[in-house]
Formats: C-alpha cells, structure tokens, sequence
C-alpha cells in the first residue's frame, strides 16, 4: 500500500508550466499553432527512442532537431533558436501556488524531475516566485536517461535520500506516473491534459483534476 511522502517530485512540462507561451513564440513565427502539439509528442518519442537504443541527447537539442522537422525545415536558425528558448519562459498554471504552500505547510519536501535542463527548470522556478520552496531541480541530464526510465526515478531517491517508496512523481503525463509506479514511487496523476487515465498503464496512487486535490490525497495517505 503506498505511503504519505517524505518528498514530492513534481514533473515540470505541462504539470506545473504551461506551454502556451512556446505556442505563441511559433505563431509569432508564422506557424499554425498545433503544431506545438505535434512537435511536442515527436520530442518526446524521439528522446524515447534515443534513451531505448542506447544513446542520449539533452532536450534543447532534440528540441531543436524535431522543430526543423514538423517545419518542414521552413524556418531559419535564429526563429528556432527564439522558440526553443521559450522553454525558459513559460507560465506556472494557477494551481502550482496553492498546492506549493499546502505541501510545506504539511511539512513535505518538494524536488523537480524533469526530461528538460535543471538550468531551465531553476529559471522557471525562479520566475513563479517558488524556487525557494523546491529544494533540488533533478534533470535527466544527471543520469543521461529520459524518463521514463527506471534509472532517473531512482536517482530522485537517492538525491534526496529517502527510500524510493517514500518519494510520489506527480505528473500531468499517464507514461510518466507509469514509470515512477515500476521504479517503485508512489504516484500522483494530474487529470489536466487526458481526462481519462489509460488502462495500459499501472493506476496512479492518487489522482485529481488539480494539483491541489493530488496533493491533498498525497498527503492524506497512511504514514506507516
């Protein structure tokens, strides 16, 4: 039965920050803006394959190398580079302030995990005003292992040094709290993006149409 975290490691693409200031960066650029859905999916499954044959590439350039692609290879170097650092900038969704400060208040440590950079990630923390709440921006870039992998989970448990079972991955993504729950995390899944969870995947721990509501039955799980 899972246990009421010593830590929560919250994703950060799409779980805490919203991508709609990279949708705007590629209208801005001239671009249909669902291409940002496309070119999102082929980086994740391009960092996947990578990951799965053995290799690894960091996000900035797998970013870079899926957008020239869904383009059509259309657009110059310098409007890549502007959308891809827009990654830097995104917005925190209204529920990150409120779910931060019920997780400190119940005395629980907070991380980042992320398949993006922990200097990206800092940025973004730094701009919602909740960096001083996250104690470590953990990055796939420390174990060279997109999530997700078995590996970069574990490694969260050994950053903040508590047992595996005792840190919950809360995410908007139903394959990352897959692969939190096989590498032994409890999990905390963000009803925000799918609706319904996939019957493919083992079941979340705890789920709900915020963070606020998964972090409150993070936190209502037994101690012991």
């Amino acid at each position: 039965m899972a246990k009421r975290p010593l830590v929560i490691a919250f994703d950060v693409i799409e779980t805490l920050f919203s991508l709609e200031a990279v949708r705007r960066r590629l209208t801005d650029a001239g671009q249909p803006g669902h291409v940002l859905d496309l070119w999102f999916s082929r980086l994740l499954r391009d960092g996947f394959a990578l990951v799965a044959t053995g290799s690894y590439r960091p996000f900035s350039e797998i970013a870079t190398s899926t957008l020239r692609s869904v383009t059509g290879h259309m657009l110059g170097d310098e409007s890549i580079r502007t959308i891809v650092a827009g990654f830097a900038e995104l917005d925190r969704h209204p529920d990150v302030d409120p779910a931060v400060r019920l997780a400190r208040a119940a005395g629980v440590r907070m991380v980042t995990l992320t398949n993006g950079s922990a200097e990206n990630t800092i940025k973004l923390l730094q701009r919602a005003g909740i960096d001083r709440d996250i104690e470590q921006a953990i990055s796939v870039d420390d174990v060279q292992r997109w999530k997700p992998s078995p590996e970069i989970y574990r490694h969260a448990a050994l950053r903040t040094q508590v047992p595996t079972d005792r840190v919950a991955l809360v995410a908007a993504h139903a394959w990352d709290t897959h692969g939190a729950h096989q590498a032994g995390l409890t999990t905390g899944w963000v009803e925000r993006m799918q609706g319904a969870y996939p019957d493919i995947y083992a079941q979340p721990d705890v789920s709900g149409d915020d963070l606020v509501a998964v972090v409150r039955g993070l936190l209502a799980l037994p101690a012991d």
